[in-house]
Order: C-alpha cells, then sequence, then structure tokens
C-alpha cells in the first residue's frame, strides 16, 4: 500500500477560538478555499470544527481528534485499501473521492490521493569544516528580525492505544507500513510505504481510559526555526512541556508544548530518512533514550558591565 504520510487532522475542539489562534500562533496560516482549515506549506494542515457539529466522526474516549487523513500515491492504491478494509468493515466513499474507515484501536481514518504541494526550498545547513555541502559565501545562517516562520508539512502523529501489539499489526499488515525503531514496552515507530521519513507514526501503549492522542507535529526547515518560532511561542504566553532538544529514534530536533486540542503540539525538524535496507533498533525507554539532550529556555541576556548572568552561576 502506497501510503505517502500525513495530509490532514480533523478535531472538533471545546475552545474553537483558542485552538485556532494557538496554530495561527504556532505557524500555520488559514486556508483561502476551506472556513475550517489552517495550512502548512505543502498544503497539509489541521482542520478545526466546534465538537457538537453534527456529521463529525466519533473518536475513542472523548479524544479530540476526530480523523487521521493520509495521502495515497494513485487512484489504484485507493480503492485497493478499500478493498482490503473492506474485509472486514465499513468503508465510506465521500463526495470528494477520499475513502473512510476506522483501525483497530478506534481511530477514524481517510484515505485520499495525495493533495501535498511538492516544496523546492533549501533547509538549513551548516558550515561544518570539511564538509562539502556548506553556505555559500555571504550567506547568513541566521538574520535578525525575521519575520514569520512557518512549518513546512505535517510530520507524525503519537496514539495512545490499549493494545499496542494489536494496533501494530494493522498498520504493518493491513496497511503497509513497517516499524523503523521501537521502545520496548511501549510500542513501535512506523513509516508509511510512500514515505522515507522515519515515522508517520508512533504508537503507545496506555490504559483504555487513556486512548487518544499524545501529540502531533510539523516539520520546520531545522533547528534554528524550531528553537525561534519556540521562543516565539512562549513569549507568547504558551507553557512548553518538553524540550527544546533533540531525539535519538529519528535524530529530528523538538520542542513540545501543552496546548487546547487536548494533546501536545510539537515543532520539530532534521528527521532521519530510512528505505528497505534499514534494520529496526530496539531500545529501552528512558531518558537516555529519549533524546541525545535536552536544552533549558531562558529569556535572552547580553554581557555587558553591570549586567548580571541569567544562568546557574555568578
Amino acid at each position: 500500500m502506497n501510503i505517502t504520510g500525513l495530509e490532514t487532522l480533523v478535531f472538533g475542539v471545546e475552545d474553537l477560538a483558542s485552538c485556532r489562534q494557538y496554530l495561527i500562533d504556532y505557524g500555520l496560516e488559514p486556508s483561502a478555499t476551506h472556513p475550517h482549515r489552517l495550512e502548512a506549506m505543502d498544503g497539509t494542515g489541521v482542520e478545526l470544527f466546534d465538537a457538537a457539529t453534527p456529521g463529525l466522526p466519533a473518536a475513542p474516549n472523548r479524544c479530540q481528534l476526530r480523523k487521521t487523513v493520509m495521502g495515497v500515491s494513485d487512484t489504484a492504491t485507493l480503492l485497493a485499501l478499500a478493498e482490503e478494509l473492506g474485509r472486514d468493515r465499513e468503508v465510506k466513499t465521500l463526495a470528494d473521492g477520499s475513502i473512510e474507515s476506522v483501525d483497530d484501536s478506534g481511530f477514524v481514518l481517510g484515505f485520499q490521493v495525495s493533495q501535498r504541494r511538492a516544496l523546492n526550498l533549501m533547509g538549513e545547513l551548516s558550515n561544518a569544516p570539511g564538509s562539502p555541502v556548506q553556505r555559500s559565501a555571504n550567506q547568513l545562517g541566521v538574520q535578525a528580525g525575521r519575520g514569520r516562520i512557518q512549518p513546512r508539512g505535517l510530520s507524525h502523529i503519537v496514539y495512545f492505544v490499549p493494545d499496542v501489539a494489536k494496533a501494530e499489526a494493522f498498520y504493518v499488515e493491513r496497511l503497509g507500513f513497517k516499524c523503523t525503531d521501537r521502545f520496548v514496552g511501549t510500542g513501535p515507530f512506523l513509516q508509511p510505504a510512500g514515505s522515507l521519513d522515519h515515522h508517520s507514526h508512533f504508537l503507545i501503549g496506555a490504559p483504555p481510559f487513556m486512548q487518544g492522542v499524545e501529540h502531533f507535529t510539523f516539520h520546520f526547515g531545522g533547528p534554528t526555526e524550531v528553537i525561534q518560532n519556540g521562543n516565539r511561542f512562549v513569549e507568547a504566553g504558551y507553557q512548553a512541556f518538553w524540550g527544546p532538544g533533540r531525539h535519538l529514534f529519528g535524530s529530528n530536533w523538538f520542542w513540545y508544548f501543552n496546548s487546547p486540542l487536548g494533546c501536545h503540539v510539537e515543532m520539530d525538524a532534521d528527521m532521519d530518512q530510512h528505505d528497505n535496507t534499514w534494520v529496526a533498533r530496539v531500545a529501552e525507554p528512558g531518558a537516555d533514550n529519549s533524546q541525545a539532550f535536552l536544552l533549558r529556555q531562558r529569556n535572552k541576556w547580553a554581557p555587558g558591565p553591570g549586567t548580571p548572568h541569567n544562568g546557574d552561576y555568578a
């Protein structure tokens, strides 16, 4: 199944105005054609509806995420998915030609021929001595007073599921995902067949009353964008949850924030890519395996006569 990755997350939220403003401050742009949609640069995005909106798909355990829409490479893949899922569950064909069903954990899924727009933008480059790829002369690595920072595209989502083995089997055996890495006793990182990204899904085992979404995230252009945008987010009054730092599995830079969407929202950058020769790693969960390092956000500071240092030493 040539699934290419996430395209849209549909939420039914309790505080529509706060959620919309949160995602705009995060960097998403209101769609010019869809009043409920906020988008990244490649057109992937989030759709927000009031929780009481008639016709919204149901969600497990009052989760505010109502539907996860994934892209596929072509119509043939869409038809193959409809046939495969239709063997043991209802598959709806919607007016826009997409299909809708449900996974084995109760999360509603949508599939459509990918609408993701191709981007032709440089990511962040590092002038590492000896590297054959560097910024050209006079090309600055960072600019003061830079304007709005926008995420480039939907990255991944993390589900709390009551039965990890059952959930993993559905994505691997029915949808063609593969495990790229695994935390023992926690769950797998899963990559769809049509993407090289380390993962689009991460499954975490949890009691049934916790079933829902832990976080979702978009890719940014590099670690500088994550840290600059995260600092602005904090300055705007949003509460950081974890980060900034860099993960080991996936290697992506991260910064997680609390949100009014009933889950955390991450900013990420520079995720590993893996082809079919990659062999999944297995590790025990814990702080040492969760991140290569973890930083702490502080207010900006500059040295000067009589200026106290805001660090942990005089």
